[in-house]
């Protein structure tokens, strides 16, 4: 894979869910404590009755780690060293990456790439097309739902912290469905650049034809790259709580893979950045609502 920031000529830079409590059971055994449920799931309508959905994720008082352990095959070392990380608010993340039907409702244009199926994943949108005060995608998104999404709740972008916990779903290997060192299982669950050729090259392919992660989330791995909320910095090896990264910087953070990343690009913890201002069809979104 050629990483972003090298293609476009900028230099690189740089689990758990709940822990489980136990209660005792008769003759001295132990079994896991009740779990509380995910949020239930949110299905909106935006303008020309386009479907919105959204999984509910649970906090994870007991922590999770961030990063990749420094002996993970086809880690870069940005990746560490890992953080314990907690997420204290449970919230929403989107069951699919922003469509092209779903910018085009609230956007009312389409500024894609690749173009003649709705569904494929809304790309060649910067950071700051999607976060700009008033005539941004998450303020009109906002306008547009504030009768209909929950009470109390907007949506935003993820931080780095939020995509990462939900695009592992439980897991600390590569992947969320497992190390797949060889490469045997990637093709189910993820479009890369080994097989999203869609016949005059590589190309995105429509959100949510792969297998989703174990908490029902399409594309975490591949499609397209996604803009996350946080400035990308180094990592800390220091416990941190509901992290958003970064006072500031250069570059915003990337996560997951895309059309062109190889398979070490498509594990969790891969990371990547560029200006607020690139536009890259490579490159697109998913949505957090949230408190």
């Amino acid at each position: 894979m050629r990483r972003l920031r090298a293609s476009l000529g900028i230099k690189r830079l740089i689990p758990g869910l709940l822990a489980l409590g136990v209660v005792s059971c008769g003759g001295g055994r132990v079994a896991p404590a009740p779990q509380p449920s995910p949020p239930a799931p949110v299905a909106l309508s935006l303008p020309g009755g386009v479907g919105l959905e959204l999984v509910g994720i649970l906090a994870n008082p007991g922590g999770f780690l961030m990063g990749s352990p420094s002996a993970e095959a086809g880690r870069y070392s940005d990746e560490g060293p890992q953080q314990a990380v907690t997420l204290r608010q449970s919230y929403y993340m989107g069951k699919l990456e922003v469509t092209q039907a779903q910018w085009l409702a609230v956007m009312g244009s389409n500024p894609s790439w690749f173009k003649g199926d709705l569904a494929l994943p809304v790309e060649s949108v910067s950071w700051n097309d999607i976060t700009r005060p008033a005539t941004g995608f998450l303020d009109r998104l906002n306008a547009l739902t504030t009768a209909t999404r929950p009470a109390g709740m907007a949506f935003r972008l993820p931080t780095g912290a939020e995509w990462e916990y939900a695009a592992r779903a439980g897991t600390a290997t590569r992947y969320s469905w497992g190390e797949d060192l060889a490469g045997a299982a990637i093709g189910n669950h993820a479009w890369y650049s080994a097989n999203a050729d869609g016949g005059s090259g590589r190309m995105t392919h429509r959100a949510g034809g792969k297998l989703p992660n174990p908490w029902g989330l399409y594309d975490m791995a591949g499609n397209v790259a996604e803009w996350c909320q946080d400035w990308y910095g180094s990592y800390s090896s220091l416990p941190l709580t509901n992290p958003t990264g970064p006072t500031g910087g250069q570059h915003k953070l990337l996560m997951g893979g895309s059309w062109e990343y190889d398979a070490n690009g498509c594990r969790s913890a891969y990371r990547d950045a560029l200006g607020p201002d690139s536009r890259v069809n490579a490159v697109g979104f998913r949505l957090i609502l949230a408190p």
